[in-house]
């Protein structure tokens, strides 16, 4: 007769994908889209061609909210990815 292993590897491998995503967004953030900029132009045919443009505001929303930022180097990313501020005891 044949005695079940209680633990077997390939009961922990549907719990390395949860934990690996929790660790992921606990260490780099979760992602958030841009939603809004204000831009302005640094030449002729700044509204077609956006890499003209110097962005100064640029707002992200996400699953905490939205967040908003002043780039000192003039560009906006499509996703940024941030972790909830905490509150201060």
């Amino acid at each position: 007769m044949r005695r079940a292993r209680l633990l077997r590897a390939s009961y922990f491998i549907s719990v390395i994908v949860p934990v690996g995503l929790y660790l992921l967004f606990q260490t780099a953030g979760l992602p958030h889209v841009i939603w809004s900029y204000d831009w302005r132009p640094l030449g002729p045919g700044s509204h077609r061609d956006s890499s003209r443009r110097y962005y100064i505001r640029c707002t992200y929303v996400g699953t905490t909210g939205a967040l908003t930022e002043y780039p000192t180097d003039g560009t906006c990313g499509y996703v940024r990815f941030a972790r909830p501020l905490r509150a201060a005891p």
